[in-house]
């Protein structure tokens, strides 16, 4: 199933002003790298956030969201939203903000090229 063009454009809206972000496709949707680290995700119905770890458990308890499983492992600190959820400008931008605000602390999984020998 391809991804919401409509929750990818209001995405693409909230990080208008945000530099060097970048475009991917990954985990079955498009996939907003942040300084080339994956920052945000959107999927078919739901947008997949990439949050402080420390801050995850709250926000389960909080906020109308689910921690996002792969192949029956939870992922702590990858929280899933519904579209439906996010139906308000200000829920949008509350995870976003949240994404943006993790991202200068997150490690990127970017590889290295090698050095070539000489």
């Amino acid at each position: 199933m391809p991804y919401s063009e409509k929750l990818a454009d209001r995405v693409r809206v909230a990080l208008a002003d945000v530099p060097k972000v970048e475009e991917k496709v990954m985990f079955s949707g498009i996939a907003f790298l942040v300084n080339d680290k994956m920052c945000i995700n959107v999927g078919p119905d739901r947008i997949m956030c990439r949050i402080d770890p420390g801050m995850h458990d709250q926000l389960l308890e909080e906020k109308p969201c689910r921690t996002m499983v792969m192949k029956g492992r939870e992922y702590k600190g990858y929280i899933l939203v519904n579209e439906t959820d996010l139906s308000r400008k200000a829920e949008l931008d509350f995870w976003i903000r949240l994404c943006l605000d993790f991202n200068k602390h997150a490690k990127s999984s970017k590889k290295k090229k090698a050095a070539k020998k000489k």
